[in-house]
């Protein structure tokens, strides 16, 4: 009985250890549905002169509307959230079960670092923790919902996340953000020096609560195909976007294209330029890269690496790509000039390999000038469907230096010129007749011709 009672007391004082964490746990998972792992694992350590529970870490599994899935949460109430080497082994042993099982995993993450009393033993364990992260990373989601501070090595487990949550003024930065600011010689607070306000690409998405956290990771799991049942169509296969034909932008293409209320955009606040999403069309689960730009995207080192990442997410988790191309060349200025965007752009050339994988799915509804045509509208990487609208432009050049070269001699009006030399010689159907396009379509009716491909691509 003397046993009994005192598991009962070491349970109640855990717990009271642990307490937000848990509720925490509780508002994104099924209800009682948490079975912790490890829960009084826990080591002596010197430095502190203190046992710690837990070191600071709650594991378990869970489901998630009524899916599976493995957490990991730091638990701040203890030493800040520092994370130890009994911390470490904690997350170590419960990921190599997610990677056993293939279930996905969600991390709650805030804390200060590792515990730097524990000497490098500390800096270990933290390194085997990113090389399992690292290792499951095109095997299983990862889901990381950061709150208040993660600073430190520990930020880099959210690093490496596919998809990144960041709680209002949620405070992510791989040093102090004090330190960070000191000898930049500015002064910032800490969510504009480590936070959501950073366009640093890190952060997918900026929520309120960990409900709507709940929300998104549900909505993410039900489009990914090894995590979702088939879907039976609930939208018109067959339904147009008559407004596509007078002008075309990405929001307009998310809703002419996707399945209604389907799709999740990724990463909205990094190269806003370059539009990723998730989502169904026509009950199949794809990812959509669209390039957002009245006059066109200029190739810069963020959307090209945006671009690549979301490639590689894509092809890990069996999506056909859908990629909507309004692109001109490489930006013409110094800043990318001595940045590393050409070695960069061949990054891209080999996940667009990588990509090849999947179905792949090219639709010119914009401009394809240049190398925003060679990357991204041409066949060569492996697209396996290449269409244009009808009001597309695709060229070598621009307009305006296709008029100098071609009419100049002529005379007249510059912009006569140039509108001359797009419909003589940048009209997609030029490029139809020498087999470099599947077909030229009205734009109203991009969703059928999609669904239609990606029928064929996928054999369902």
């Amino acid at each position: 009985m003397d046993k009994i009672n005192a598991l009962k007391d070491r349970k109640s004082h855990l717990y009271s250890i642990s307490s937000a964490v848990r509720e925490n746990i509780n508002k994104l998972t099924d209800e009682k549905s948490f079975v912790e792992l490890d829960a009084f694992a826990f080591s002596h350590n010197a430095f502190y002169d203190t046992d710690i529970y837990g070191e600071g870490v709650v594991t378990g599994f869970s489901l998630i509307d009524n899916k599976p899935c493995y957490v990991v949460a730091i638990n701040f109430e203890i030493l800040n959230g520092g994370l130890g080497q009994g911390g470490c082994e904690k997350i170590i042993k419960c990921l190599d079960k997610a990677g056993v099982s293939g279930a996905p995993v969600v991390y709650l993450l805030s804390s200060n670092g590792v515990l730097a009393g524990e000497g490098v033993t500390a800096l270990e364990g933290i390194a085997r923790v990113l090389a399992k992260v690292n290792e499951l990373a095109d095997r299983v989601p990862q889901f990381a919902v950061c709150s208040g501070k993660l600073l430190g090595s520990p930020s880099l487990i959210a690093a490496a996340c596919d998809y990144k949550y960041f709680i209002n003024d949620a405070c992510v930065c791989y040093d102090s953000p004090y330190v960070v600011c000191a000898k930049s010689k500015v002064s910032l607070d800490e969510a504009k020096a480590g936070g959501s306000a950073c366009a640093n690409g890190l952060c997918d998405f900026v929520v309120e609560d960990f409900e709507q956290v709940r929300e998104s990771i549900t909505k993410i799991l039900n489009i990914l195909p090894n995590y979702s049942q088939a879907v039976i169509d609930e939208d018109d296969l067959n339904r147009t976007a008559p407004n596509l034909n007078q002008k075309a932008c990405a929001k307009c293409l998310l809703e002419a294209v996707y399945d209604k209320n389907s799709f999740v955009t990724l990463n909205e606040g990094f190269a806003k330029e370059a539009v990723t999403s998730i989502g169904r069309v026509g009950g199949h689960a794809v990812a959509t890269i669209i390039f957002d730009g009245e006059d066109g995207v200029e190739l810069t080192n963020e959307n090209v690496d945006k671009v690549t990442s979301f490639i590689y997410y894509a092809t890990d988790n069996n999506l056909p790509i859908i990629t909507f191309v309004n692109t001109l060349g490489i930006k013409a200025d110094l800043q990318t000039a001595a940045s590393p965007i050409m070695k960069n752009v061949t990054s891209l050339i080999y996940a667009l390999s990588y990509g090849n994988q999947v179905p792949r799915i090219n639709v010119v509804y914009g401009k394809a000038i240049g190398l925003g045509y060679t990357l991204f509208a041409t066949k060569a990487h492996g697209v396996d469907y290449s269409i244009a609208f009808a009001n597309a432009l695709i060229s070598p050049i621009s307009d305006s230096v296709g008029a100098e070269m071609h009419f100049a001699e002529v005379g007249g009006n510059k912009e006569e010129l140039k509108n001359k030399f797009r419909e003589e010689d940048m009209d997609a159907m030029n490029t139809a007749k020498k087999a470099c396009l599947d077909n030229v379509i009205e734009p109203a009716h991009v969703r059928q011709h999609v669904i239609a491909a990606l029928q064929m691509l996928t054999g369902c």
